[in-house]
């Protein structure tokens, strides 16, 4: 598990508990084959009375109940290890996917996501619950009964030294096919689930646009690839059973042969050795079994923990946070973008040496053609990506010098989709504000926010429970409530994605009155389309093809960046002005 060392350890005590166990079961097994030797040879050989036979009886019971408790102590230990592991390795993905969740949602389904996490972590269980213990007790066990063995017999001891080498080399040679099998396995099922969440997601736009039928048969094609990939990993786990079983009984014949000759006809052995180290031959095999059958689980984990350790080591774009103090004061922070670049992959879009000051109280807007890198700069400044080159800098330090949760606390996001959860009106509301806002500041949020008469008219009124991501309300009302709750934090800072897009102009001129509002307050940074957004901003930043291609007011634009002229009359239907 080489791929996930450093992000969950097995503790050396629990080791050391694992290594003990092991020594005391080895005890324990060459006990039991002592009493049991002893009470055979006993009655039937040497005909000692029952009373004579009780101490070994006795003893043949304690070391089976000790060989159980070591048993179990081994296994619970295990268990407990493998749950240490998982719990600790789906934080790490956690935090990675909570710490940078913009290029979480842009990398891969989020289907694959959740079964990395979930069913990918879970087969990680069976290396440390199962291999672990069992590779610790193999190299232990079977090295104690070989020494008793030696210590009786040297030529069955020989017999052992040959033929067990046998058995490890074969499960490793299927151990290397079957990492191979589980990977695709895994695969496959990332790849199912992935589609499978997909295409619920979007099955209200398959249906319309008649694709459905064609989208089940994928899904079809995608579960019989995933079941094919199953029984492929346990067509390898049947055969290497069977082929492991017939190399330990043929090994454990071959001594018993050996035994068998030179007790009846060579007469060169006691009974009591005869019997003593034909019990402990098939112990000594079935150790070096029981591990063929955990390596198989654990090259089956290896693979597992391959997919997450790719998915942990995936290249990270996020801001990495100082420790240094933001304090909130009454005057919004300034913003300094200086030589600020950022590139989604190696050959994917670049927003490019951005060079802009934004001022306290600045009414800043954020226009271009589409796909020139307005949101992904606005992504900048909200701290959920971090600039691969150049800088960002608040109130003279650098962005990421500061604490998280300072910038997010004088910070307001409002997007064309804005989340809302499921549960109350008010709850989704009061999300944005500080925890135990009150139903009185809630209300005044949505006064403010031009909501407060369509809750009203709602019978439950705030108490009105809605659909997970706001199903059940328009746009305009979505829009709304992330208004409300702008103005129940109060930020320094509010960006706008493109707030009013697709709405009424009903809906759009409320929410243009509560953004005029929060402005009175705030540093207000839109990405903008609307000419009288733009017309009324203090400062435009013009984007094209990720560069910064001019920066003034209005009318310094239009009268000297062609294109940005061009881009303003297609809008005007001509008009420029």
């Amino acid at each position: 598990m080489k791929q996930l060392k450093g992000i969950a350890t097995v503790s050396r005590a629990s080791l050391w508990v694992l290594v003990i166990s092991a020594v005391l079961t080895g005890a324990t097994i060459v006990g039991q084959a002592y009493f049991f030797v002893a009470i055979v040879d006993g009655v039937f050989l040497k005909e000692k009375s029952f009373e004579e036979i009780v101490p070994l009886l006795g003893g043949l019971l304690a070391v089976l109940l000790a060989r159980v408790t070591f048993t179990y102590v081994s296994g619970r230990v295990g268990v407990k290890v493998a749950s240490r592991v998982k719990r600790d390795v789906r934080k790490a993905l956690l935090n990675k996917f909570s710490r940078n969740p913009m290029q979480a949602s842009l990398h891969g389904q989020s289907g694959q996501k959740v079964s990395v996490m979930m069913d990918a972590v879970d087969e990680i269980d069976s290396y440390y619950s199962k291999y672990l213990p069992q590779m610790i007790q193999t190299s232990i066990v079977p090295l104690m009964i070989l020494s008793v063995v030696f210590t009786q017999h040297i030529f069955s001891g020989l017999l052992m030294l040959i033929s067990a080498p046998f058995i490890p080399i074969f499960f490793i040679i299927i151990g290397v096919k079957t990492q191979k099998k589980s990977e695709t396995q895994l695969e496959k099922m990332a790849e199912f689930s992935g589609r499978f969440l997909d295409t619920l997601q979007g099955l209200i736009t398959l249906k319309l646009f008649g694709r459905a039928a064609r989208q089940k048969e994928a899904i079809q094609q995608s579960s019989l690839d995933f079941r094919d990939a199953t029984m492929d990993v346990l067509k390898i786990a049947f055969l290497s059973t069977l082929t492991i079983e017939f190399i330990s009984m043929l090994s454990t014949g071959l001594i018993a042969l050996e035994i068998g000759l030179r007790l009846v006809v060579f007469e060169s052995i006691t009974f009591f050795t005869a019997f003593f180290v034909l019990i402990l031959a098939p112990e000594f095999y079935l150790s070096l079994k029981e591990l063929s059958a955990a390596f198989h689980t654990g090259r089956g984990s290896m693979g597992a923990a391959k997919k997450v350790a790719e998915e942990l080591t995936e290249t990270e774009q996020a801001v990495q946070w100082g420790e240094e103090t933001l304090q909130a004061r009454s005057t919004p922070p300034a913003i300094g973008l200086r030589g600020t670049g950022f590139r989604y992959g190696e050959d994917g879009f670049a927003l490019k040496n951005i060079q802009a000051e934004l001022p306290p109280y600045g009414q800043i807007a954020i226009v271009g053609r589409s796909g020139s890198g307005k949101t992904t700069l606005l992504h900048l400044i909200a701290g959920l990506v971090a600039p691969q080159e150049g800088e960002m800098v608040v109130d003279g330090r650098l962005l990421s010098d500061y604490k998280e949760k300072d910038w997010l606390d004088q910070l307001s996001y409002i997007s064309q989709h804005p989340y809302l959860f499921s549960g109350t009106i008010e709850e989704n509301i009061a999300i944005g504000g500080r925890p135990g806002a009150s139903r009185v500041e809630v209300k005044k949020a949505a006064e403010k926010a031009g909501i407060a008469g369509m809750i009203k008219s709602l019978e439950k009124g705030y108490d009105t429970a809605i659909g997970e991501a706001g199903r059940g309300l328009s746009g305009g009302e979505k829009q709304r409530i992330a208004i409300a709750r702008a103005f129940l934090k109060k930020p320094s800072v509010i960006l706008f994605d493109e707030p009013t897009t697709g709405l009424d102009l009903h809906t759009e001129r409320i929410l243009q009155e509560s953004m005029k509002e929060l402005s009175q307050s705030s540093t207000v940074i839109t990405v903008a389309h609307r000419l009288h957004t733009i017309k009324n901003a203090d400062q435009i930043l013009f984007l094209s093809d990720g560069e910064l291609v001019a920066t003034g007011t209005h009318k310094e634009l239009i009268g000297s960046v062609v294109e940005y002229r061009d881009m303003v009359s297609a809008q005007q239907g001509g008009s420029a002005e």
